[in-house]
């Protein structure tokens, strides 16, 4: 064989790098790809200056009644930016709901202290038993904040509670209760005991064949007709008891998936060590499990954050509803696309950070399984 032949076939083709090699290897790769590329540049640039100039360039921040983002064209004017006035006029109705104006930095310190305690959750080195005591007494001082009644403290029903205060109440307890359900479920699911396994299966079945906004309905509704003569229970408490259930089942489908991705292995293996049913699950099998299903759950949990707006149909004054009554106030009449604009803001941020932390804790697991 000729050597420079044989140079010129061992040789490895040099790699293309840069951003040229990018744009070609990702967006112009092939006819349709360069198609969809350059009608993608296309909307964007159709749409992208208007809404700068919305948002950014010609809104009215300085306007101090309606009559003023108006005249300056406001949301309701095609030609005008958007008038973030209103937001600032309206932003503690939006935030806090109807609980009452002069007590508000008692839901705003709650909100903190929900907010501070699921960032430490989230930091691996926290993950000690102490860290249940920590969640207990933030709960706890989240309770006296809301209601009140001692340490001088004004009551206030919660019925009045509202805004973003109460949607972190349903979410955070939402997740905290039906997370462990769940698991409760899925290993009830595939229990060798036909009486478990089968109360699991309906119960699995039937909350996921049903959506929460009937739930919600069933709570609130039909529930109070079960119940004894002369007692009741509290609507917010029926809402959340809804949300938990409805979570739970979701949970539990996603934990079962990942206690069948386990090979078979782990469980002689865990068998051969001695260890108990429950030993073997908690200390072997579950750990695996979460791991493998951690973005499937991940989702779910975005998922219910952004369900509670949901108990806007049983009246109950979350994040939604509250800009809902600041978009109804008559003097601020046109306005609804700065207020909803402002919660989605408000539901992406959570929502992001979710999502950011659930792929960070996921990359950790995969190098420590790599290992």
């Amino acid at each position: 064989m000729d050597p420079h032949s044989a140079a010129a076939f061992s040789q490895a083709p040099s790699a293309r790098t840069g951003p040229l090699a990018w744009c070609q290897s990702r967006l112009f790769s092939s006819p349709l790809n360069s198609l969809l590329t350059v009608l993608a540049v296309w909307a964007l640039l159709m749409v992208l200056p208007a809404l700068a100039e919305w948002l950014f360039i010609a809104p009215d921040f300085s306007a101090t009644t309606p009559a003023q983002c108006q005249a300056s064209g406001g949301a309701c004017q095609a030609s005008g930016g958007a008038c973030w006035a209103f937001i600032a006029a309206k932003h503690r109705l939006i935030l806090f709901g109807i609980y009452p104006y002069d007590e508000q930095w008692r839901p705003l310190l709650a909100t903190g202290i929900l907010i501070a305690v699921i960032a430490c959750s989230g930091i691996r080195r926290f993950w000690r038993i102490e860290l249940l005591w920590f969640w207990i007494a933030a709960l706890a001082c989240v309770a006296v904040l809301m209601w009140g009644g001692i340490f001088g403290l004004e009551y206030v029903d919660n019925s009045l509670w509202g805004g973003l205060p109460l949607t972190l109440i349903l979410a955070t307890f939402g997740i905290a209760f039906a997370f462990p359900l769940g698991i409760l479920l899925a290993l009830g699911r595939r229990s060798h005991m036909p009486v478990i396994k089968a109360l699991c299966v309906v119960y699995i079945e039937l909350i996921r064949g049903v959506p929460l906004i009937s739930l919600l309905f069933m709570s609130s509704v039909m529930l109070p007709l079960f119940l004894p003569e002369g007692m009741s229970i509290d609507k917010l408490l029926r809402a959340q008891i809804a949300i938990i259930m409805f979570a739970a089942a979701y949970i539990a489908e996603t934990v079962r998936g990942g206690l069948q991705a386990i090979p078979k292995g782990q469980y002689e293996g865990a068998d051969s060590l001695g260890l108990s049913y429950w030993q073997q699950t908690r200390k072997v099998i579950l750990p695996q499990a979460l791991a493998v299903v951690m973005a499937p759950l991940a989702s779910i949990f975005i998922s219910l954050f952004k369900d509670t707006s949901l108990v806007v149909v049983i009246g109950i004054f979350d994040l939604t509803q509250a800009a809902k009554a600041a978009v109804a106030d008559a003097q601020w009449h046109g306005f609804s696309v700065e207020a909803y604009l402002f919660i989605a803001c408000i539901y992406f941020v959570f929502c992001y950070a979710i999502s950011r932390y659930s792929l960070r804790l996921e990359r950790q697991l995969q190098q420590g399984r790599e290992r």
